[in-house]
């Protein structure tokens, strides 16, 4: 029943990807804002369509929207999982993702990625680094926010690892405020080591309140960073009813390395456990 189960939801994914990559190269022609809003818009439709043809995916969305969709934010989350990505489509608004260059030379993922105008970056190369945040100025600029995850990578234990502060950086030299989201129950979205789903799970996004970035200089970044992931790790606890430490990931190793820009897009968490 599994491998049945499975395979129609594998057959429904792939029929909407073929379905989506001639209408989003179609869309792309004639989408004449500066900043491919349309385009990318129906690209984030993709992936809010690819949770709701998967009956084991149930999304549960919480926090208040921006009233404005084209009053840009730099959006920052935690992240998980790859489910983290098509579970934040959900999101009535577009955003432009900052990922991995690797991911843009994928067939059809990667050509609609580029189609949607994402941001391509090699976290070794610091040319590449500095380019994505003047790409990301002008995205701004042009009335579309930019979504990163700080963290550069998946967490692997479900706790929130240290995050990167090239996003924040990036908002206050833009002038543009932070919008966090906080997200769990990923972990086991995606079938590992094989093509088989497992359970159900919950899945659990949250806008979280945007924090301006006015008066702040470059040299705030990491307080500003440190502010942001703290809401996120309280809000994590509060869904799992535990205490913050559990969720931190620095309160047990305050030697992990970090770098200067965020990006990835990559997975793990484990599910909240509520009552």
């Amino acid at each position: 029943m599994k491998a049945i189960q499975s395979a129609l939801i594998w057959a429904a994914e792939v029929g909407l990807i073929l379905l989506w990559l001639p209408l989003l190269a179609v869309v792309r022609l004639f989408d004449r804002d500066p900043a491919h809003y349309t385009t990318g818009r129906l690209f984030r439709l993709l992936g809010n369509a690819m949770t709701r043809v998967n009956p084991l995916w149930r999304v549960h969305i919480e926090g208040a929207f921006p009233d404005d969709p084209r009053l840009p934010y730099v959006v920052v989350s935690n992240h998980q999982s790859n489910a983290d990505i098509p579970v934040v489509c959900r999101l009535p608004w577009e955003m432009k993702w900052v990922a991995k260059a690797e991911l843009f030379k994928l067939p059809v993922a990667g050509w609609m990625m580029r189609l949607a105008g994402d941001i391509p970056v090699n976290r070794n190369d610091r040319a590449s680094r500095t380019r994505v945040l003047t790409t990301a100025k002008q995205v701004l600029k042009h009335r579309c926010s930019v979504m990163f995850f700080p963290e550069g990578t998946r967490s692997r234990d479900g706790r929130v690892r240290r995050f990167q502060t090239g996003a924040f950086r990036l908002a206050i030299e833009a002038g543009v405020p932070i919008l966090p989201l906080a997200i769990d129950g990923t972990r086991d979205a995606l079938p590992k080591n094989g093509w088989k789903f497992g359970n159900a799970i919950d899945a659990y996004l949250k806008v979280l309140p945007p924090i301006p970035t006015d008066g702040l200089n470059p040299s705030d970044a990491d307080e500003l960073a440190a502010q942001v992931r703290d809401r996120i790790i309280s809000q994590i606890a509060d869904w799992r009813g535990t205490s913050t430490a559990d969720v931190d990931a620095l309160s047990a190793s305050a030697d992990e390395p970090s770098s200067t820009l965020s990006s990835g897009v990559e997975e793990t968490a484990k599910t909240p456990q509520r009552g």
